[in-house]
């Protein structure tokens, strides 16, 4: 599925190819929250990196997180330096892949049978977890892969 996005002022628009284009995982880690959050959690699509064209990338900026115990992370996420929007993350280790944020894609995204809920143990007290019946939840990371998951559940484009 063709995904197409842009950043709020419009100085980045992307467009990448996603065979795991619903957006079924939330996560509430706080690098999530405070680079790219909305309700407290983010959510990422998986998409093939080769696929990733950009318009405005002179107006990109990349931050990578410091973990907790004080390593640089790996994962490159990309924003709009004009107006702060995340757009998606990529990580060299696994260049072939790119996770564009569901928040900021213009594309009408498909609605997900159900939610996985991940990193909650990172969830602040303010954040509600909306968990349906169906729902999965997990303290840190779920084993399931995006792709897995999109599989699992017939979702695969």
């Amino acid at each position: 599925m063709l995904l197409e996005g842009s950043c709020h002022c419009h100085a980045v628009r992307f467009s990448v190819e996603s065979h795991e284009p619903m957006p079924f995982m939330r996560c509430y880690c706080s690098i999530c929250r405070k680079t790219a959050g909305t309700g407290g959690f983010a959510i990422n699509l998986g998409a093939v990196n080769s696929t990733l064209k950009v318009v405005g990338r002179e107006h990109l900026a990349v931050y990578r997180a410091t973990l907790d115990d004080g390593r640089r992370s790996t994962g490159e996420r990309h924003f709009c330096r004009l107006c702060g929007t995340a757009l998606w993350l990529w990580d060299p280790t696994w260049p072939e892949l790119v996770h564009p944020h569901a928040g900021a894609v213009d594309t009408p995204l498909p609605e997900p049978p159900s939610v996985t809920h991940m990193m909650l143990s990172s969830k602040p007290g303010w954040v509600e977890a909306h968990v349906k019946p169906g729902d999965e939840t997990f303290d840190e990371y779920p084993e399931e892969s995006l792709a897995d998951w999109h599989r699992r559940h017939g979702q695969a484009f």
